[in-house]
């Protein structure tokens, strides 16, 4: 069993090994109760089940192949520029709302649920050669649905918090973020209170989704095959919540 302790206030948070392949179609809430209760993981009330956005695209069939693309003209265009196929380019372009910045392999672009992320949040990772993988048409909406059928089928009130792997403009490297969230507030705000000296906070807002997120792929890593997680432990505050209430307006988006 893949599981880290944190001992500050017993956060848990236990890999859910031996999910098979998910097809289109599958239900994401059977597949994780099931895991469970194989690996004899009992899901609670309270828990967050975090859960990699891969799985839950193949389960909506957000599958493209390659072979199956027509690049436009902007895309022959803009393949040249990027050096990569325009192909690949042409489902870039596809799911992209505007494009932020492009520069020699990498296209950085808004999608339509408001993320700004390299390549639009298409994967090529653990799928099948020639194949790419979308992110989920609307994250927030796929995170309901899971939380309920869990509830439905389980007789558990969760939070499910739906993750991807973003690179971050002012740090090197990669790390897991919310991209959808249900029955979490996915920021908490300190704004009105005080430190420890007395000193009034002003803009401190922890997003504490972001963080769920962050520490779950601890777990789930990337050649690990345990793309669920259950965090336990975590006294969030419950809420319908909103991946997109993560997002920086333009107004405040130094970068865009």
């Amino acid at each position: 069993m893949k599981e880290i302790v944190v001992k500050v206030n017993q956060i848990i948070i236990t890999g859910l090994e031996g999910i098979p392949t998910v097809k289109n179609g599958d239900d994401i809430a059977d597949i994780i109760i099931k895991a469970a209760s194989k690996q004899g993981a009992v899901l609670a009330d309270g828990d967050i089940i975090a859960i990699t956005s891969k799985i839950v695209s193949k389960a909506e069939g957000r599958i493209v192949h390659l072979e199956d693309v027509e690049p436009s003209v902007s895309a022959l265009k803009f393949s040249k520029v990027l050096g990569s196929d325009p192909r690949k380019v042409e489902v870039i372009l596809s799911e992209a709302k505007r494009i932020v910045r492009m520069v020699k392999g990498l296209v950085i672009v808004e999608t339509r649920q408001g993320f700004v992320c390299a390549n639009g949040g298409i994967d090529a990772s653990n799928i099948e050669p020639g194949t790419l993988v979308l992110l989920p048409k609307n994250s927030d909406k796929s995170a309901r649905r899971i939380k309920q059928t869990l509830k439905s089928k389980a007789n558990v009130d969760v939070a499910v918090i739906i993750t991807d792997t973003f690179g971050r403009p002012w740090r090197e490297g990669q790390i897991n973020i919310a991209i959808g969230v249900a029955g979490i507030i996915p920021l908490f705000s300190y704004v009105g209170s005080n430190d420890t000296y007395g000193n009034a906070l002003s803009a401190t807002n922890m997003a504490v989704a972001d963080e769920i997120a962050s520490a779950s792929e601890l777990v789930m890593g990337k050649l690990n095959k345990i793309p669920v997680v259950v965090v336990r432990g975590y006294k969030y505050e419950p809420g319908k919540g909103s991946a997109r209430k993560l997002v920086r307006k333009v107004s405040r988006d130094l970068f865009r």
